[in-house]
């Protein structure tokens, strides 16, 4: 009984639930239906389980009216003997037929979980970056896992518990009924005097156990602000020991008084659960002792027993259904939160029909580009350049001018707003993106290194690559010394995101990878400007030769590492302001030479080039 009063207590919805709660529609329900419909036969079985058990369930109560008209009041052992027998029978195999239901119900969930897990992996890696950097990543992690994974809870609990608890309900009212329709009508009238005081109870200790949780969040933030090292400095500092004491002391008294209501609501629950739970008993004894007495009905002390246990077998399910709609609610609510994700369009899609260009030498033009990430303010206006095979280019410009976001659009992290860009003489919007971004390399500024080998990562860019082909690229971004140095070499251990290796080193591997690729096209994105000098000129040693051989774009804020670019373009506030060699731009007098007198010069590097 009290189980099912204590489920009561927590059916209630909060505030904040109400106001999100989404709209079931047909074409909701269907959805969620549909991840069922793969595993229809195994469904099949467990409605099987449910209904056998709710039968095989029941049958005890009535075999212990038996015993007691049958066995006990006529004084036959024997058959006693072979009611008790059979009522352990039937009640193992209701046990077992529960296990076989449990394991069923698990499979499923477990299938239709790992369904919905690999379709929203899938999606969100189809997703564009716009997608990554706009939404906040706990919240990707929350729909991945506390979401899909509550799928199962619904699965196992809220579907087979409204199958479960109105087959023991309809199965227990026959069996009543079929015993004395007097007695079972005043039974089925009273399950209700006992559902409503507790869910009025339940509500009370819901509010009141959310009230002394949201005193216990304040009693912690005070201790985690006051007892840190910085907190009890500023505590110590403005002398601010009494103020503190007396917050913790107001708070602490209240969350006091609130235990105490909780306590006392949850023994006056008890009573008023235990009170309403007799009650219906109570008249069946006494309707049923009545009939027996003053009618001589043909009822017997087993009949009037075996209604009673029945009655008490409806009082579970029937709370539980009578709070059904809070769970089925927050069940709905968690699938549309699923389905809001699914249904997040593609941004960058492949083509339909996507062309292979006829030359591939990663050939780069913009034609009159614009950019923006929220329709509104132009990130890019109107840059038009054009980058031959075997050359370079770098790009520099004052922070937030727009540079990255220029060499994003060129693998199509993201898509133009407007104009468009080429790669190998193809606009990159008819491109396969395999094809696309498989001949393109980008090592950024902030390296990111998987928790593993330095094998494994380089291989993350050329699974079937060779011993021998991954030394070649470590020697050509001037890595293979460090390897050497290294009691495992290509399998030392490099660390959560490379932790256990400098900067520079993780710089050069990440180099060594994006060689693996083989790209056509190579992009340095700021891929020295967090690094010291030291590490800075074996970068610059590995990038130089390079690009001398490959079409390559370099992004810097360092002149060291532009300097062999055989174009500069500089921009400004989204646009082009000035392109030409390191020379031109410093005798122009314009925005590249206010950058070389801010930037470059400080650090005492000349303009002067060999």
């Amino acid at each position: 009984m009290m189980g099912g009063g204590m489920r009561g207590g927590r059916g209630f919805m909060t505030e904040e639930e109400k106001a999100n709660a989404p709209k079931v529609t047909k074409s909701l329900l269907k959805r969620v239906f549909s991840y069922l419909i793969p595993y229809k036969g195994q469904m099949g079985l467990v409605v099987v389980c449910i209904l056998l058990s709710a039968l095989l369930s029941t049958l005890p109560s009535i075999l212990t009216g038996r015993m007691i008209d049958e066995g006990l009041i006529a004084g036959n052992l024997p058959v006693l003997v072979r009611l008790i027998l059979l009522s352990l029978g039937v009640t193992l195999g209701a046990n077992l037929i529960g296990v076989g239901q449990s394991y069923l119900n698990t499979w499923i969930a477990q299938h239709i979980t790992y369904d919905m897990r690999c379709q929203m992996f899938r999606h969100l890696q189809r997703m564009s970056q716009r997608f990554f950097t706009s939404t906040n990543q706990g919240e990707i992690i929350t729909r991945m896992t506390g979401d899909i994974s509550g799928v199962e809870s619904v699965i196992t609990n809220t579907f087979t518990s409204i199958l479960s608890n109105v087959c023991t309900l309809v199965v227990a009212v026959v069996a009543m009924y079929q015993k004395n329709w007097i007695l079972a009508t005043i039974g089925i009238l009273v399950v209700p005097l006992f559902a409503i005081p507790t869910r009025k109870a339940g509500r009370t200790r819901w509010t009141l156990t959310r009230e002394a949780q949201a005193c216990n969040d304040e009693i912690n933030g005070i201790l985690n602000e006051t007892m840190s090292v910085s907190g009890q400095t500023l505590v110590k500092l403005f002398t601010r020991e009494d103020y503190e004491f007396g917050r913790y002391q107001e708070a602490s008294q209240r969350m006091i008084r609130l235990n105490i209501k909780e306590r006392l609501a949850g023994r006056w629950f008890m009573v008023v659960v235990s009170t309403f739970a007799s009650i219906g008993p109570l008249l069946l004894y006494l309707v049923g002792g009545i009939l027996m007495m003053r009618y001589n009905a043909a009822l017997t002390v087993g009949d009037i027993t075996v209604l009673v246990t029945l009655l008490g077998r409806m009082y579970g399910p029937v709370n539980q259904l009578l709070n059904l709609q809070v769970d089925w609610m927050r069940s709905m609510a968690m699938f549309s939160r699923i389905f809001d994700y699914f249904d997040m369009p593609v941004e960058i899609q492949n083509p339909e029909h996507p062309v292979t260009p006829k030359e591939q030498n990663g050939a780069v033009r913009f034609e009159h580009v614009d950019f923006s990430y929220d329709g509104s303010r132009k990130i890019l206006e109107d840059v038009s350049f054009e980058l031959k095979p075997g050359r370079s280019i770098a790009i520099v410009g004052p922070s937030g001018s727009g540079k990255s976001t220029l060499v994003n659009l060129i693998p199509r992290l993201y898509d133009v707003s407007a104009g468009t860009v080429y790669f190998d003489g193809e606009d990159v919007r008819k491109l396969d993106l395999n094809f696309l971004r498989g001949n393109i390399g980008v090592v950024t500024q902030d390296t990111y290194l998987f928790n593993g080998t330095i094998r494994e990562n380089l291989l993350y860019a050329m699974p079937d690559a060779t011993e021998e082909e991954l030394l070649a690229a470590c020697e050509q971004a001037n890595v293979l010394d460090f390897l050497e140095r290294q009691e495992k070499g290509l399998d030392t251990v490099v660390g959560n995101r490379g932790l256990k290796l400098s900067g520079g080193e993780k710089q050069r591997l990440s180099i060594a990878r994006a060689l693996l690729k083989d790209p056509s096209l190579l992009i340095f994105d700021e891929a020295t400007s967090a690094l010291d000098s030291i590490s800075e000129s074996k970068i610059q040693a590995a990038i130089d030769p390079l690009i001398q051989t490959r079409t390559a774009i370099l992004i810097a804020h360092r002149l060291s590492t532009i300097l062999e670019a055989d174009e500069i373009l500089v921009l400004k506030d989204g646009g082009i302001a000035e392109r030409g060699t390191h020379e031109e731009l410093v005798k122009a007098g314009g925005v590249y030479t206010e950058l070389y007198e801010t930037q470059f010069k400080p650090k005492g590097i000349t303009g002067e080039t060999d």
